[in-house]
């Protein structure tokens, strides 16, 4: 398949990128500084645009099988609109183009539940804050993505992660229609449930949770390392 990944650049997005072309993909990785992107490949394109700007948006997704976003922005009270203005343009690209496969990264904290291994203060207190307070304009502007991927007549997932963190191979992660009881999902596991997607239509137009259910991090551990991360 020919692929476009959008926010190749960030952590999971390179992951995307690499097990893509492990895959036998080609790929286009999409990245604001394609100099510094670090993979090299006889089947990747690496493609200098702002996914803000529809023009090079438009020419990222031209010819293309399937487009897969992995942009990610760091949580903060200001105002946040990378993920739908950049899934916007993205999903006019790919009508334009009529390219009918999408699948984009968003977070559990869009719509989140309490969690049978959270405990009370991970459920009553930090997962109430880290989503209506500390990370609240990110997830709107999430919600903001979703209602219009979910509006557009594509082939869509949206692909909902919990936590991310990193860990260093592909585990046996769970994926799931709507909510997933797990809080944490690492980065190659998300990387790879968003490839998976590719292999049938079984998820087309569902929103799908993936959890990693093995060497989870401690909250603190969580928290020291990845909360303020992006994608």
């Amino acid at each position: 398949m020919r692929i476009a990944v959008f926010g190749a650049n960030g952590r999971t997005g390179r992951l995307l990128t690499g097990q893509a072309l492990a895959a036998g993909h080609h790929v286009a990785a999409v990245t604001r500084q394609p100099n510094l992107f670090p993979l090299h490949h006889d089947r990747l394109e690496v493609v200098g645009a702002d996914v803000l700007d529809p023009v090079a948006v438009d020419a990222a997704v031209a010819e293309r099988d399937v487009v897969l976003s992995a942009l990610g922005v760091p949580a903060g009270k200001g105002p946040i609109s990378t993920y739908s203005r950049g899934v916007g343009n993205i999903v006019a690209a790919m009508e334009r183009h009529r390219v009918r496969r999408l699948g984009v990264v968003s977070s559990t904290g869009v719509d989140p539940h309490s969690y049978s291994d959270g405990g009370f203060f991970f459920n009553r207190v930090l997962l109430p804050y880290v989503t209506r307070v500390l990370g609240r304009s990110l997830y709107d502007d999430m919600r903001r993505m979703e209602t219009l991927v979910r509006a557009s007549g594509l082939d869509w997932t949206i692909v909902r992660p919990g936590g991310l963190y990193y860990l260093p191979a592909v585990t046996d992660y769970t994926i799931v229609g709507g909510h997933a009881d797990g809080r944490f999902t690492a980065r190659a596991d998300l990387a790879a449930g968003m490839l998976g997607l590719l292999d049938s239509d079984r998820y087309f137009r569902t929103t799908v949770g993936v959890i990693t259910t093995v060497d989870n991090p401690t909250l603190v551990q969580w928290i020291r390392c990845e909360a303020f991360a992006k994608s």
